[in-house]
């Protein structure tokens, strides 16, 4: 019998995916425990739909990512410190700092986790930080260090 998984069932395969089971495995485990669906006509076109709403929603995102990651290149943000001698600030300047700074002065809000920093700034210069906008893109950002 052919079967659509609701959820993972281990050793049979992923949500989503048609699979072939026996007839008294579908009726009695999988059935009542809301496993699985009948493969009909019906659920099949079902799937399909969910299968290409999903992949259209994937593609917007993506989009939306990429628009984000040529804003982000284009921009340079100015972050002011009080600095002692040798051009050493006093503290450092964090992740939590440019996320702040990004949402006050161009209504970006991004999470401070998706910015990465190699380690906290502690100096005064142009640095350039990482930022992950989507899974597998990235973005580049100028945060320039100067003098308060």
């Amino acid at each position: 019998m052919k079967v659509i998984l609701t959820q993972d069932v281990k050793a049979l395969g992923k949500k989503d995916s048609m699979v072939e089971v026996s007839d008294g495995h579908a009726r009695n485990f999988l059935f009542p425990q809301k496993l699985a669906i009948e493969a009909s006509a019906g659920n099949l076109n079902t799937m399909k739909q969910k299968n290409a709403a999903e992949k259209n929603k994937k593609s917007r995102e993506i989009e939306a990512a990429n628009s984000l990651v040529k804003k982000l290149g284009e921009l340079t943000i100015e972050m002011k410190a009080k600095v002692g001698e040798n051009g050493k600030l006093f503290g450092s300047i964090t992740s939590k700092e440019i996320a702040e700074k990004l949402e006050n002065d161009h209504k970006l809000g991004i999470d401070k986790k998706k910015i990465h920093l190699e380690e906290t700034i502690k100096s005064i210069g142009t640095f350039e930080v990482e930022i992950k906008v989507y899974p597998e893109i990235s973005a580049k950002l100028k945060v320039l260090v100067d003098r308060l």
